[in-house]
């Protein structure tokens, strides 16, 4: 058993704390919060192959990729002379279920003994108490601001993708987007100051507007959805850049947002008192207050998309839900468990349908909840079209690209959702040849 160095309140003013990448404009918010309370931190978005080669030099490569790149990434910044290892100290975010995720910490103090690095100090961003550290507590003001910001990432990287394929001056919506990160990062680093929910319900207003104002051009593109493994699913590092493939491809994607996840971890609470009377009652009605604030809160982000009209909004998590039923049991809950059966349905429902699963190779929860379901669910819905791509230290891109281009063959055309549907795009045409 690997034993753990305390973070303790000295380390807080002295060390650097390093974070790994998985969604850059979600952490970058994060840290932002997190800085406000005296932290120095800085978000390690470094990639490319020497990143798996450094991480399978620590780590055996049966482990989860994603463990291999995070602890490869580590040590690669480690290793790069910007750091002073001696005032270093790096932060992994952990949920504590049953999955191998819940190891990488033991791994990633495994690989820095190996490395000769095991004097760093390895924080567990956890709420289920996993380990104490002294110089890094969690508040309820701290996840407060951090809440936020998870929001705000998420309407950004919606509104992103429902523009990059349509719009005229390519890389105009991820220009806005960086510049809206700054902007909210700031506001949100500004820890003296009061959060105001109205100036926050302004700002989504705003950037609703900015980017309703980017000029798009109407033309079909394939939709697809994108769900899977947590950090395959989200990190460019994870699934070699699989959002920017599909958008170079013509494809509309569709991933949905982090806030999900975290409603899905409440309501799992929630589910095992009422399933398996774990806990109290009191903690049970605590956690569906929680649950029913996350949810306000998102569906307030939806409201402000729906009145403006010009983009469709985030699916409500109680649809989500719901959409399960008579497919999975609640009790799946390992990993991503029953919410990534229910996102392929909530995204079908939505008119997409054709669909990514992203996993890595191995991984037992998605294995069963993700390419595990895809018979049944295609069974009862007959134009949904699904393919599961494998992550790994050993797979090929080129057969990753391969099995997402014949996806796209074999992709349904646009539906009709939205304002740049096929409809819009022949009406187009049929005018231009008319003139």
């Amino acid at each position: 058993m690997n034993s753990y160095i305390p973070f303790t309140e000295q380390m807080k003013n002295e060390y650097t704390i390093l974070i790994p990448t998985m969604l850059p404009m979600h952490f970058r918010m994060i840290i932002s919060v997190l800085k406000t309370y005296g932290y120095n931190i800085e978000l390690l978005e470094e990639s490319g192959p020497h990143i798996a080669e450094t991480g399978l030099k620590y780590v055996h490569n049966d482990t989860c990729y994603p463990a291999i790149l995070v602890i490869g990434q580590f040590i690669n910044a480690l290793n790069s002379g910007k750091y002073d290892p001696h005032k270093t100290a790096l932060m992994l975010f952990q949920t504590g279920g049953g999955c191998r995720a819940s190891n990488y910490i033991s791994l990633l103090r495994k690989a820095l003994k190996n490395a000769g690095l095991d004097y760093i100090p390895v924080i567990s961003f956890s709420f289920m108490g996993i380990e104490r550290h002294p110089g890094f507590k969690m508040s309820i003001p701290k996840l407060h601001r951090m809440l936020y910001g998870i929001l705000y990432a998420d309407l950004l990287m919606s509104l992103v993708n429902q523009c990059r394929p349509y719009e005229i001056n390519s890389g105009q919506a991820q220009i806005l987007a960086e510049r809206w990160v700054k902007r909210l990062s700031k506001e949100m680093g500004e820890g003296g100051s009061r959060l105001s929910y109205r100036k926050i319900k302004q700002n989504y207003k705003a950037m609703v507007e900015d980017f309703a104002g980017i000029p798009m051009a109407e033309r079909p593109a394939v939709r697809v959805g994108v769900v899977g493994e947590i950090f395959v699913k989200y990190s460019p590092l994870g699934n070699n850049n699989l959002e920017q493939f599909l958008v170079d491809e013509g494809a509309q994607v569709t991933v949905p947002g982090l806030t999900d996840f975290l409603l899905y971890c409440v309501y799992n609470n929630i589910n095992d008192y009422r399933v398996y009377k774990r806990g109290s009652a009191l903690r049970c009605a605590v956690i569906k207050l929680a649950f029913n604030f996350l949810s306000k809160k998102k569906n307030d982000v939806s409201d402000v998309m729906i009145r403006n009209g010009r983009f469709e909004p985030f699916s409500r998590f109680e649809d989500t839900i719901r959409l399960s039923e008579g497919y999975i049991g609640k009790g799946a809950k390992m990993g991503e468990g029953w919410l990534l059966t229910a996102e392929m349905l909530e995204l079908a429902e939505a008119g997409i349908k054709n669909i990514v699963c992203t996993q890595p190779f191995g991984c037992l929860p998605n294995h069963i909840c993700g390419k595990g379901m895809m018979r049944i669910i295609k069974e009862r819905n007959p134009d949904v079209n699904i393919v599961a791509i494998d992550y790994d230290a050993g797979a090929t891109q080129v057969n990753q690209i391969n099995r997402l281009k014949l996806m796209l063959a074999n992709a349904q055309p646009p539906s009709g959702v939205g304002r740049k549907s096929v409809a819009a795009a022949e009406s187009i045409e049929d005018k231009q040849e008319a003139g």
